[in-house]
């Protein structure tokens, strides 16, 4: 499976909030938070479902990424997703380890590995 996915009983407020507080003590931030309900709508266009994308980075790890293989960039920094899916809260990200496949480099697919169990506690831990 691409995607690692948990539910939650929170609301997408309050899972957001809830994961930054799980990703900021394990060393990772939030770049970016998109509520893409928000712009759409703001755009006039008719979208009705809670939906953020963040962008999740721990500088160090990416630093290191990149040092051993520029191609790992274009998966950085790391999505997170948190949508309300007919009534019930999701927290979801495209696994590491797949992304890192079409790379192709044995080190970077281990670093990946680590990565997103990491992520995953912290997905967890939120929900």
């Amino acid at each position: 499976m691409f995607h690692y996915t948990v539910e939650t009983d929170k609301s997408v407020d309050q899972a957001v909030e809830a994961i930054e507080a799980s990703l900021k003590d394990a060393q990772f931030g939030v770049l970016w938070n998109f509520d893409v309900k928000e712009t759409l709508q703001g755009k006039g266009l008719d979208f009705d479902t809670d939906f953020r994308i963040l962008e999740v980075c721990n500088p160090k790890e990416a630093k290191g990424v990149l040092d051993k293989n520029l191609l790992a960039g274009y998966f950085l920094p790391c999505k997170m997703v948190v949508y309300n899916d007919q009534g019930q809260t999701k927290i979801g990200m495209p696994n590491p380890t797949s992304l890192m496949e079409l790379v192709d480099d044995e080190e970077i697919k281990a670093i990946a590995a680590d990565i997103e169990e990491r992520l995953k506690k912290c997905m967890d831990d939120a929900a």
